[in-house]
Parts: structure tokens; sequence; C-alpha cells
């Protein structure tokens, strides 16, 4: 126990060394500025193959995570930008959205290789263009997984009319849904940690600071939540019409540091294992 903590401690250090905290500001702002615009791809995306409804179904699993009092306002924006159905997904508009929203895959591995403490030797093209492949290849996911989620009750009540004594069990499709949110979660920590930054780590390297990122993702998720609750309107009477708009960047702040903290604590490990050989 007084090792973890030690390695634990010495993480938290770095982090504050390696500006962590300023790297966790740039982090939330990339990702609220990426939002939208990858959004607005991955409706043009959806009309192209004509599968319209799965946009909204997509902005339901990328906020399902999110606090109600933070995704609420944000989801409510988001709705207002995706009324109207995009279709040029080939046009300059839409190749600009997937540019602006790689933006904050490079932020993402800014903060990785900044916490890993490695220095990026691959071309910036490169390093872009499989952002955008990194975005393209999320939202394509984002799609099918969509398509499965609304495609999963109908099948359950399929089988519930063949078989009756199914029916006490439809909390298994509120089970998956949750799953399916957690699915993304996990796998989107994987990619970040293992090929997004320069260098080479396995799955043993970078697993102790995902499950880290995870559970404090979770306590955080629930504290902000907690203290919306209790003092939501500070932020309305401080920001007026920009309180939504503060709230999403203070709960992003919050998740980027923490993030950028499990990158840290992976490195720290690594760190405590060479010193033991």
């Amino acid at each position: 126990m007084l090792r973890a903590f030690d390695i634990a401690w010495d993480a938290f250090w770095r982090f504050v060394e390696d500006d962590g905290w300023a790297i966790a500001s740039h982090i939330a702002l990339s990702a609220l500025m990426s939002l939208f615009p990858f959004l607005i791809f991955v409706t043009a995306l959806a009309a192209f193959f004509d599968f319209k409804n799965l946009a909204d179904e997509t902005v339901q699993l990328l906020l399902e995570a999110w606090p109600s009092a933070v995704a609420a306002p944000i989801g409510r924006e988001i709705q207002n930008v995706l009324t109207q159905v995009r279709t040029d997904v080939l046009t300059i508009g839409v190749v600009l959205a997937i540019y602006f929203s790689s933006n904050g895959i490079e932020s993402l591995r800014i903060g990785l290789n900044r916490a890993y403490g490695v220095r990026e030797q691959r071309s910036w093209y490169w390093l872009r263009l499989e952002s955008i492949g990194y975005v393209v290849v999320g939202a394509a996911g984002l799609l099918a997984l969509s398509f499965l989620v609304v495609l999963g009750p109908v099948l359950w009540l399929t089988a519930v009319r063949w078989v009756p004594a199914l029916t006490p069990f439809g909390w298994v499709i509120t089970f998956l849904r949750y799953a399916a949110t957690s699915g993304i979660l996990i796998v989107a920590l994987v990619v970040a940690h293992m090929w997004l930054p320069a260098g080479k780590r396995s799955l043993a390297d970078v697993a102790p600071g995902i499950l880290v990122t995870l559970g404090l993702w979770l306590a955080a998720g629930a504290a902000f939540g907690r203290y919306l609750a209790e003092f939501a309107n500070n932020y309305v009477t401080t920001y007026a019409g920009l309180a939504s708009v503060m709230i999403a960047l203070v709960f992003l702040y919050t998740t980027a540091s923490i993030f950028v903290y499990g990158g840290e604590l992976n490195a720290a490990i690594r760190r405590a294992r060479e010193g033991r050989l």
C-alpha cells in the first residue's frame, strides 16, 4: 500500500511539473470545439447512407456517460445544430468539419506524449492523417453501434412476442445500452494510450492508468452532478447565457485532467519498475 501511494504521489507531482493543468485545459477546449464538427460529420455520414435517424442515437450514446446536468443543455444545443440534415459528405464544409474534429485527437496526443515523457519523431502531416482516420473510423463505428442499439429493442419485442416468458427480463436492453457506452469509453482509452503517443506500449503497460481513469471519471461525474444540483445557479448568475457552455467546459477540464493523470500514472509505474529492476 505504501509503495502504491508513493507511485500515485510521484505521478501527481510529475503531472504538475509537466504542466498537466495547462494541457488539460487545452484538451478540454479542443474537445468542446471538436464536438460539434464531429457530430456534423456523423450526421452527414448517416444521411449519405440513408441512416438519418441514427444521428440522434449517436448523440445520446456520446452524452450518456455525462452527468445529466451537463449533458442536457449541451444536448439541446447539439440538436439545434443537427436539425438540418446534411448530405454533403464530400463537400468542403464537411471536410473542414473532419479536420477540426481531428484537433481534439491531436490535443490528446500532446497530453500523452508529455505524460509518457516521449518526443514525437513522426511527420506532422502523417500524425494529422492518422487523427483524421481516427475521426472517420470513430464516426462509422458510432453509427454502427447506434444501429445495433436501435435494432436491439425491435429484436427484443419480437423475441417477447414469440416467447412471453422473457417479459420480466426487459432490463437486459437497458443493461446492454450502458454496456455499449462503457465499451466506447474503454476502447477509446485503450486506443489513445497504446497508439496515439510516440513509442510502443503493451496493454499491460497502459491498463493501470486506464482503470484508474475510469474509476476517477465515475467518481468525478457523480461528484460534479451532485455539485451542480446544489450550486448550478452560481454559473447562471456568473456567466448568464454562457452558463451551459462553462459547465461543459469545467466538466471536460476535470475529465481531461484525470485522463492526463492516467498517463502519468503509467509512466510512474514504469519508473518504479525500472528502479526496482
